[in-house]
C-alpha cells in the first residue's frame, strides 16, 4: 500500500470538463469560485462516504478545457465502476463529466506515472467572430498560414529550455521540457495546434500558440520561433494566447496500468480526426 494514504483502494478516473464554467482545476481558498477539483471531490465524497482528495495529471487554468484529464483518489471501499461514473455524474453539473473509472494499483499516480501530456489548441480564422463555440476556441480575423506555423513548430521539438514560453509565476524548478510532437493542421476554418510533451510549464502551450499565430499572420518568419526559444526571455515572445482554445486531450501512461483508451476530444472536432 502507498505510504501516503490510509485507504486500501485507488481509483483512476477519466474526466471531461468545460473550462468556461470553472475557475481552473485547483481548489481555491474561496468556496465561492467554482473549480473542477472542488466540484468533483464533493461528488465523490458523497459516494465514498468519507472525504476524497484528488490528484490530477495536469492542473488547468481558468477557461482551459479538459477532454482527457486523468485523476486518482484513494478510498476505503471500492464502490465499482458504475457507482463512480454514473453515480458521480448524477451529482455533477452538465459542464463536468466522469468518462470512465477504473480500479488501479497503489503504484499508479495520475501525475508522476504519466509519460506525456497532449494538448490541442483550437483557432478559428474567419472575418466574423463565431456566435457558437465562442468560449471554446480562439478567434482571429486574420487568415493564418499553417505551413509557416508547422515549420516554426519544428524548432521547438526535443528537450530544450522553454524559459521564453513560461509564465512569470511558473513554479517549476526547471525550464526544460521534452516536446515529442508538434503539428499544425487545418480542418476547414478550424486550425489545430497539436502538441505533446513529457510535461508543460505554466502557460507554455498558450505562449507557443501566441508565437505561432504571429508567424501564421505573416508578422514573423518561421525562424523567429528558434530565436525566441534561444533568447530564454519571456518578453521576446508573443503575447499569451487566450485560454478559450486550449484543451488537455490525453495523458499517456505505461500500458501495465491498463487504462481505457477514448477518442480524442473536443467532440466538435472528432468528425475531422
Amino acid at each position: 500500500m502507498s505510504l501516503d494514504t490510509p485507504f486500501p483502494h485507488r481509483i483512476a478516473l477519466g474526466v471531461e470538463y468545460d473550462g468556461a464554467a470553472f475557475h481552473g482545476w485547483q481548489q481555491q481558498g474561496s468556496p465561492v469560485l467554482p473549480t473542477v477539483q472542488a466540484r468533483l471531490e464533493a461528488a465523490l465524497t458523497q459516494i465514498a462516504s468519507h472525504p476524497v482528495k484528488l490528484t490530477c495529471a495536469g492542473r488547468t487554468d481558468t477557461g482551459v478545457h479538459g477532454t482527457g484529464q486523468v485523476v486518482h483518489f484513494d478510498c476505503a471501499v471500492d464502490r465499482g465502476e458504475k457507482a463512480w461514473r454514473r453515480g458521480g455524474n448524477s451529482l455533477l453539473p452538465p459542464s463536468l463529466r466522469i468518462v470512465w473509472a477504473k480500479t488501479v494499483s497503489v503504484d499508479f499516480h495520475a501525475r508522476f506515472s504519466a509519460l506525456s501530456r497532449r494538448y490541442l489548441y483550437v483557432i478559428y480564422d474567419n472575418p466574423v467572430e463565431p456566435a457558437v463555440l465562442a468560449r471554446h476556441l480562439t478567434h482571429t480575423r486574420e487568415s493564418l498560414d499553417i505551413d509557416a506555423m508547422q515549420r516554426a513548430g519544428q524548432y521547438l521539438l526535443g528537450e530544450q529550455d522553454f524559459t521564453s514560453f513560461r509564465a512569470a509565476g511558473c513554479q517549476s524548478r526547471t525550464p526544460f521540457r521534452n516536446v515529442m510532437n508538434l503539428r499544425v493542421v487545418r480542418h476547414h476554418r478550424f486550425i489545430v495546434i497539436d502538441i505533446e510533451a513529457n510535461a508543460f510549464l505554466q502557460h507554455m502551450v498558450r505562449n507557443i500558440a501566441g508565437t505561432l499565430m504571429e508567424i501564421g499572420a505573416g508578422r514573423q518568419q518561421p525562424q523567429w520561433a528558434a530565436r525566441v526559444l534561444q533568447a530564454r526571455d519571456r518578453t521576446v515572445a508573443a503575447k499569451t494566447a487566450s485560454p478559450c482554445g486550449l484543451y488537455l486531450v490525453s495523458v499517456r501512461y505505461p500500458m501495465e496500468f491498463g487504462l481505457p483508451e477514448v477518442a480524442v476530444g473536443p467532440a466538435f472536432l472528432q468528425p475531422f480526426a
